[in-house]
């Protein structure tokens, strides 16, 4: 059966749920904003040291928390100690997250890469085997998709992409080019691109045929142009109009 791309491609995603000064990314107060709303929601997820998958989109601790160290050395029990930012909110896990959402409005995974085994796509793959809510996952990691489509081809998978520049990724400048160019898609067969608004339109992109969603997208003028070059975007810092908005 051939799957169905129409709410990746038709329906604004929130980035890291619909956060505000009051609800900080990728929290779940974020999410059930976007609940209310109607949004999809983007979120990351990692792995802890003790294999539980945590929502969360640092490597490192220190920006979004109230505590210093990496993701990869927590553990479960260490969460009742973190805070983000200066609320009361702690990082969620992500059985917390589909718990919480429960299907009411769409999710879209991307997964966080700390280290080259498939610990994260097992866990996380085993766990979305009962959600019955929709879903697709996204990576920058190729192999990572690679893996969905090898061991659950039913499943959406995106393939993430930007011009990376090197202070932005660890990868040698022949391995960033061919993310660039979408060299990999061969090896992660994807459903559609997410690629980065600031280099958008382009012919890597184009050649591919396939369904292009941007990201991110901070403004109403941001988003209008965005829709003349792409299928659908992930959007923060705003609530976009709804069509029956844009229509009065």
């Amino acid at each position: 059966m051939e799957k169905s791309t129409s709410w990746v491609i038709n329906t604004p995603i929130a980035h890291r749920g619909l956060h505000n000064f009051d609800y900080p990314e990728n929290s779940l107060p974020a999410f059930e904003n976007a609940v209310a709303h109607g949004f999809a929601i983007e979120l990351d997820v990692r792995i802890t040291d003790d294999q539980n998958i945590i929502v969360f989109h640092d490597e490192k601790l220190s920006r979004m928390t109230n505590k210093d160290g990496y993701v990869a050395n927590l553990k479960s029990e260490d969460l009742h100690d973190i805070r983000l930012l200066k609320t009361d909110y702690a990082i969620p896990t992500f059985e917390e997250v589909l718990q919480t959402v429960n299907g009411q409005v769409p999710l879209l995974i991307e997964i966080k890469k700390a280290e080259q085994s498939f610990a994260l796509e097992e866990r996380l793959l085993e766990m979305l085997k009962s959600y019955g809510g929709e879903y697709a996952v996204e990576s920058f990691d190729p192999f990572s998709m690679q893996y969905f489509y090898k061991n659950a081809p039913q499943i959406l998978r995106g393939q993430l992409a930007t011009f990376f520049h090197r202070n932005e990724s660890d990868e040698p400048r022949r391995v960033r080019s061919h993310m660039r160019k979408l060299k990999y898609n061969d090896v992660s067969q994807p459903d559609f691109i997410a690629y980065n608004i600031a280099h958008l339109p382009n012919k890597y992109v184009k050649n591919t045929g396939l369904p292009v969603v941007a990201w991110t997208i901070k403004s109403e003028i941001q988003a209008q142009k965005a829709l003349e070059v792409c299928d659908n975007y992930i959007f923060e810092g705003f609530i976009p109009k709804t069509d029956s908005e844009s229509n009065n």
